[in-house]
């Protein structure tokens, strides 16, 4: 794999850009009525405006040029297969086979039909489901199930909270799910305080059964169960796991039969569509999980067959590089204008900054260009009273994705109608801008001296021109929702590919764990520190004289 640099379409787009320097968007909306309609798709249930874009036709046909001549075509028929994308691991990459398996008869890859396994994995959910919400699942002491805490660590946490949060609409009022992910002792305490052992089930999550702040937590929870009432014998009574590591689960107490299994062609921050997905099916019902990895299913089979130019993973990726490597954008936000959508963006934050926080090209050669940004954002109009301020005014240029449904779980007076026209206009105010004679025009119309326009006006100018997309839905249930964080995958997806870079592996993530695992046993040791930095060391000494 070359550096994309060395594209013709790499090329070509670095001397559009000289071009597009001075175009604004709004004169592109000026010079051609039918812009909007000509820069609106759909999928999936989702609508994707890109038209508020520093993109003209030739801007668009350049970076569809580059996807192909990055072998996206190509890339996209491997994943979909089963071949080895993760080439640094030697694995597949399927986790689009998680929710095929309503629609696709088999998938046989290295020989196993990893369809047949995803059905049966699926059934065995379905039942641990039915048994809790049917109460024939009791506690130790007979009493029906209440409450259930997953407790996991990154992918096998963020993914499935955030979806949990985002249909809370379709929530079951019988069992209340809770998240542990934290290693901070007051996130576990926190949660076991408002909970009964006789009527609490704890989900385990983690693939070797050995992660630090999993298992760390598990055995607080059973420590906690344990020493209010309960015993080792019925461990197995209230401690499910999700673990490709069985005997541990069972040498940790449980059932056989209520410990899941995770597949090595599964990352974690793809892994919410797995049994990883547990918590999700508990909050919401397995009716409502299947809803939620059909509308998945759906926005993989548009990217798997749209043509480029109105597919909406290439086309947003696509302009997200346009904007990091042309334009030095170095963040990309998110704004979703849905209450329960509001930790979207730490999920998204995960999926694109774990795959795209790369340095390395497939070929193992350094790149020589920017790859994945830096993701943030928060819940509109929240967001409004914050950082739109230096969206609007700052000197950065960060592109923002727009995320609204038309229609609320909770219509209320005009609320929804306000909420949405906050999100369109915050988009409109990003292009438009204000220029200097219409900030002294507004000065002037308040009745303000010459001398106060010619003061103030020019901090009220706002310069405009700042791209935009807006995601519109009619409403956000099951299936939209998949659709969405599947959208948001393949995205990421397009963007490596382009780069040149494997998304699916994490080794940055192992250095910290390595090291924090060294430095633990010295915090909890006399071990000689005087081989680490200075300032380690003092830190670590700063430590031991608080515990003292």
């Amino acid at each position: 794999m070359r550096s994309p640099t060395e594209f013709t379409a790499w090329k070509a787009l670095t001397e559009h850009q000289k071009e597009m320097a001075s175009v604004n968007i709004a004169s592109l909306f000026a010079n051609d009525p039918q812009r909007a309609i000509k820069y609106t798709t759909d999928a999936a249930g989702w609508t994707l405006d890109y038209a508020k874009n520093r993109a003209s036709d030739k801007t668009l046909s350049l970076l569809i040029d580059l996807v192909k001549e990055a072998g996206l075509e190509n890339a996209i028929q491997k994943m979909f297969s089963g071949e080895h994308l993760n080439s640094t691991e030697d694995r597949s990459v399927l986790h689009v086979a998680l929710r095929a398996s309503q629609a696709q008869k088999s998938l046989i890859v290295d020989g196993v039909d990893v369809l047949a396994e995803v059905r049966a994995t699926l059934k065995q959910m379905e039942t641990f489901v039915k048994q809790l919400h049917s109460g024939e699942w009791k506690g130790y002491t007979g009493k029906r199930i209440t409450d259930v805490v997953s407790i996991g660590i990154g992918g096998s946490y963020l993914g499935p909270k955030v979806v949990t949060e985002a249909l809370t609409p379709y929530k079951k009022d019988d069992i209340t799910v809770h998240f542990v992910a934290n290693i901070d002792g007051s996130d576990i305490s926190g949660k076991l305080k408002r909970l009964n052992p006789e009527t609490t089930v704890f989900v385990i999550s983690s693939k070797t059964f050995g992660t630090l702040e999993t298992l760390s937590n598990a055995n607080a929870a059973r420590d906690w169960f344990l020493g209010n009432g309960g015993s080792q014998d019925n461990v197995s009574k209230h401690f499910a796991a999700v673990s490709s590591n069985v005997k541990k689960a069972v040498d940790f107490g449980m059932a056989e039969e209520n410990i899941f299994p995770m597949w090595d062609w599964v990352g974690g921050r793809y892994s919410l569509w797995s049994a990883i997905g547990l918590p999700i099916a508990i909050a919401v019902g397995m009716d409502n999980f299947y809803e939620l990895l059909d509308g998945a299913h759906q926005m993989d089979e548009h990217f798997r067959t749209a043509p480029f130019e109105k597919n909406l993973p290439v086309i947003m990726g696509a302009l997200g590089v346009w904007y990091i490597n042309f334009h030095n954008a170095q963040t990309h936000a998110l704004i979703p204008y849905d209450h329960y959508l509001r930790a979207m963006p730490a999920h998204i934050q995960q999926l694109d900054m774990e795959s795209n926080g790369k340095s390395t090209l497939l070929n193992g050669d350094g790149v020589t260009n920017d790859t994945g940004p830096i993701i943030w954002g928060g819940a509109g109009t929240n967001g409004q009273h914050a950082y739109h301020q230096l969206l609007h005014q700052g000197t950065r240029l960060v592109p923002v994705d727009f995320i609204a449904p038309l229609t609320s779980h909770n219509p209320i007076g005009e609320h929804h109608a306000h909420l949405f026209a906050n999100c369109l206009s915050q988009s409109q105010a990003l292009m438009v801008g204000k220029s200097l004679e219409q900030a002294k025009q507004e000065l002037r119309d308040t009745g303000a001296t010459p001398e106060q326009v010619d003061v103030v006006a020019p901090h009220k100018v706002i310069p405009g021109n700042r791209p935009s997309n807006t995601l519109l839905t009619n409403k956000m249930t099951p299936a939209t929702v998949g659709a969405l964080i599947a959208l948001y995958e393949h995205r990421t997806f397009v963007q490596g590919t382009v780069w040149g870079i494997n998304s699916f592996d994490q080794w940055g993530v192992e250095l910290g764990k390595v090291l924090g695992t060294d430095i633990y046993n010295r915090l909890v040791s006399d071990s000689d520190n005087s081989v680490l930095d200075t300032s380690t060391q003092a830190l670590i000494d700063a430590f031991k004289k608080a515990q003292a």
